[in-house]
């Protein structure tokens, strides 16, 4: 595959199936073409980065790591923040890399915030002094998302207007600019940089999405009862047994860590999680996590909806995936 060839991406909601086809795809491609045309998987998901969050996150297995090379899984401590800006340049070398020793790169992932930031180029920020966003992380665990919303429909009224009150990490992250810069955040978006397309290297997006929306739900609701049964909750007693992270932190603000997080400071009781005590408060987190995780689902289909250059395949029609791998294969690579 030349430097010039078409980046391949492959993403959709959550749950709909993208690992599976993945490495449907990198195999097909192997039998077809032997190890000169093999896949290599650049993961585009801001969770799987973290080390030590492998239940909640749905990661691949040992195994199918072991049958596919992946790139930027497991790359951060969950202390770490991870930029989309980091990502993108991450990603980059990462393509550059597989791509020298003449393989294919093959980028999977439904965090849409990285997948935009790299093919459409990222917002211009400014650095924020660390002295700033201390301050602003203090006053936000003091007075909460509420109080500093009002204080950014003052100064920054558009991107107040986007923002759900209750959306800590980017009202924060607004109100750090403003504190910075004297200046609304909405001003820097405006300015982008540093895209695939600004390049020159065209890009393939194929998307596996649900036309019926039960389907994904199901999904959804299956996925993460396995999550429990496969000991989620004692993951996240061990992350929290660490003393070195708490709720506001980027890692454990993700979907369904989140979640047992706040249940555990609410007291939940464990029991012996093989026939719990307290099912009730079980089955209550066990909702409370899909339902958080159907509006992670929501989230994604939006922005993917707001990329018309993307091939779409459904993913509910009862295909295998190494029939949806192949439709991909076709869409990547069209005759």
């Amino acid at each position: 595959m030349s430097a010039a060839a078409p980046l391949w991406v492959l993403t959709g909601p959550t749950a709909c199936g993208k690992t599976a086809v993945a490495l449907a795809l990198a195999e097909r491609l192997s039998q077809q073409g032997g190890a000169t045309e093999a896949v290599e998987i650049v993961s585009v998901d801001s969770a799987l980065i973290y080390r030590g969050m492998d239940i909640g996150t749905a990661k691949p297995t040992a195994a199918e790591m072991a049958q596919v090379p992946h790139h930027l899984i497991d790359t951060v401590d969950a202390t770490e923040r991870y930029s989309a800006a980091r990502f993108v340049a991450d990603a980059l070398a990462a393509v550059a890399d597989i791509r020298a020793r003449g393989r294919t790169p093959l980028l999977v992932g439904g965090t849409m915030l990285y997948l935009r930031a790299l093919l459409d180029g990222m917002d211009e920020m400014p650095a924020i002094p660390p002295e700033v966003r201390t301050e602003v992380d203090v006053r936000m665990k003091a007075q909460g998302s509420l109080a500093l919303h009002a204080e950014l429909q003052q100064v920054d009224p558009l991107t107040a207007a986007r923002l759900a009150p209750g959306d800590t990490q980017r009202i924060q992250r607004a109100i750090e600019v403003w504190a910075a810069t004297g200046q609304p955040l909405s001003a820097f978006q405006q300015k982008r940089h540093g895209a695939v397309a600004a390049s020159g290297t065209p890009a393939t997006l194929v998307s596996l999405e649900p036309q019926d929306r039960a389907w994904l739900h199901r999904r959804i609701a299956l996925r993460f009862e396995q999550m429990m049964a496969a000991g989620f909750i004692d993951e996240v007693v061990r992350l929290r047994a660490r003393g070195d992270l708490d709720i506001d932190m980027p890692a454990i603000r993700c979907v369904g860590y989140r979640q047992v997080w706040e249940a555990l400071d609410a007291g939940l009781d464990l029991g012996d999680l093989g026939d719990p005590r307290n099912p009730r408060t079980l089955a209550e987190l066990t909702e409370r996590g899909i339902a958080a995780t159907r509006q992670l689902a929501k989230r994604q289909m939006t922005w993917l909806r707001s990329m018309p250059q993307r091939h779409v395949l459904g993913c509910d029609g009862g295909l295998s995936a190494e029939a949806l791998a192949e439709q991909a294969l076709r869409l990547f690579s069209p005759a």
